[in-house]
C-alpha cells in the first residue's frame, strides 16, 4: 500500500473531528473518500497532507512515517494536495505558474548560473519542456501565455492540477475538484484524472460531492461518518451497504460528501 492511515484522531476543543480512523490506498488506484457533511473527510485530508498533526495514530506514505512532518516536507516526498479553491498566481502566465512549481530549479543553488551556465541552461529547457507536457495533458496548451487570472474556475483547477504534476508526485489528494466547475470542464477534469493514473501511474485520493461521478471513476470508496470509517470497498459494494445507506446516502437523498 502506498498510503496507510492507522487510528488517527484529531480533536478541536471537546469535539473529535476524526476518531480512530484507519484506511489505506493502493498504489496506482483512484480511491474516493466520501461521507455526509461533518464526517471528518477534510480533517482527514489535512492530517494526511501534513497541514495538521494527529493527536493519535500513525500515517505512513511510501514506507515513511509522515504524521509529524510539515505539509511542505510531505509534498517533497511525493504526496501533493490540490485544494478545492485553486491557488494560482493570477498575475503570472499559465506557463509561468508551472515553471515556478518545478523541482530542482537552477536558481536553488547559489552561484549555479555563474559556475555552471551550460548545466543551468539545460535544466531550464528541461523544466520548460516538462511544463509544456503537463499543459498538453490537461489540454491548456492554447492558454500557455494567458494570465492565470483570466482563466475560468474550471481552467484554474486544471492549471493547479498541472502545477501539482510539476513536482513529480507519486500521489495526489484532490479536494472536491468538481466544486464550482461547469459540467463540460468537470467531465474533462475527470478524464484527466483517469489519464494521470493510466499514463503517469499516479495514485489519486479524492473527496467529491457528486456520488455518481465517485462511483464511476473510483476503484475503491472509503466512507466516513462522525469521524470514523464505516465502510471501505468497491463502489458496487458501497452502494449496497446498509450502514452507508442509513448513515449517508439515505440521509442526503443522493447528495455526496
Amino acid at each position: 500500500m502506498l498510503l496507510k492511515v492507522d487510528g488517527i484522531t484529531k480533536a478541536f476543543g471537546g469535539v473529535k473531528a476524526v476518531q480512530g480512523a484507519s484506511f489505506d490506498v493502493k498504489e496506482g488506484s483512484i480511491t474516493a473518500l466520501i461521507g455526509p457533511n461533518g464526517a471528518g473527510k477534510t480533517t482527514a485530508f489535512n492530517l494526511v497532507s501534513g497541514f495538521m498533526r494527529p493527536d493519535e495514530g500513525t500515517i505512513q506514505f511510501d514506507g515513511r512515517r509522515t504524521e509529524r512532518l510539515s505539509g511542505h516536507t510531505v509534498a517533497r516526498h511525493g504526496l501533493v494536495r490540490v485544494f478545492q479553491t485553486a491557488r494560482v498566481f493570477t498575475q503570472m502566465t499559465v506557463l509561468e505558474n508551472l515553471l515556478i512549481a518545478a523541482r530542482h530549479q537552477p536558481g536553488e543553488k547559489f552561484g549555479a548560473a555563474w559556475l555552471m551556465p551550460g548545466r543551468t541552461s539545460r535544466r531550464e529547457r528541461e523544466i520548460r519542456r516538462e511544463a509544456e507536457e503537463r499543459l498538453a495533458l490537461v489540454r491548456l496548451t492554447h492558454l500557455t501565455h494567458e494570465r492565470a487570472g483570466a482563466l475560468s474556475g474550471g481552467q484554474r483547477k486544471l492549471l493547479e492540477l498541472a502545477r501539482a504534476l510539476m513536482v513529480q508526485p507519486k500521489m495526489i489528494l484532490l479536494d472536491e475538484p468538481m466544486a464550482g466547475v461547469a459540467p463540460v470542464l468537470g467531465e474533462q477534469l475527470m478524464e484527466h484524472i483517469k489519464e494521470l493514473r493510466e499514463k503517469a501511474g499516479i495514485t489519486v485520493l479524492i473527496i467529491e460531492h457528486d456520488i455518481d461521478l465517485v462511483m464511476s471513476i473510483s476503484d475503491r470508496v472509503i466512507v466516513m461518518d462522525e469521524g470514523r470509517v464505516i465502510a471501505d470497498g468497491p463502489p458496487d459494494a458501497i452502494q449496497a451497504n446498509e450502514r452507508v445507506i442509513t448513515a449517508y446516502l439515505g440521509r442526503n437523498a443522493g447528495a455526496a460528501a
